[in-house]
């Protein structure tokens, strides 16, 4: 599909966005854990795909290249994120007429939300903390790993590190989960 892009196929590039982009955001939203942000990688990944198709190697796979260049951007907003005090929507007021209250309260409507499969989403909640917890390092390789199934020589690859290393950080990244996660239900089962 690039090389169609590459050779000025009209309609190439927009099936190429189509065939990529719903993984690419799931993969972005898993790294980064915030909607706006997994769009923005999306965008900003395809935008680099356009600008520097040129410079593609067409002998090699097209998605590890693509999946690296969204791992860059993921970790840019990481970056980002961290230089820049963000308020997040649990955390309580301490000023005016609604000090002790959580940002959230504010936002909540009226009505309660729908009953639907509670636990399930309780468990994707914790999940989604959980790996929200790891170092981005880990993170990385973990969702790469496990959500999108890609093989350690491809992780590898789209990190930029070896496949010992990608080895070793998925082991760790396991146990540091797994403890994440477990700290995440004590406390989700606290409230």
């Amino acid at each position: 599909m690039l090389q169609d892009y590459l050779a000025g196929k009209p309609g190439s590039f927009e099936l190429l966005v189509r065939r990529h982009a719903q993984e690419l955001h799931q993969f972005a939203m898993r790294f980064t854990s915030n909607a706006v942000a997994a769009e923005d990688v999306v965008q900003e990944t395809f935008l680099q795909v356009h600008s520097s198709a040129d410079k593609f190697d067409l002998s090699r796979r097209f998605k590890p290249w693509l999946f690296t260049i969204a791992a860059n951007k993921a970790r840019d907003f990481i970056r980002r994120r961290k230089r820049r005090r963000e308020l997040p929507f649990e955390a309580q007021l301490n000023e005016g007429e609604e000090a002790g209250q959580r940002f959230v309260s504010l936002l909540a409507g009226e009505h309660d939300a729908p009953d639907g499969d509670l636990l399930l989403d309780e468990k994707r909640r914790a999940v989604k903390e959980a790996v929200g917890n790891l170092p981005p390092h880990l993170t990385e390789v973990l969702v790469l790993a496990y959500f999108h199934r890609f093989p350690y020589k491809e992780i590898a690859d789209i990190v930029g590190i070896p496949l010992g290393t990608v080895k070793s950080r998925l082991h760790a990244a396991i146990v540091a989960f797994e403890k994440s996660y477990r700290a995440v239900i004590e406390r989700m089962e606290k409230e």
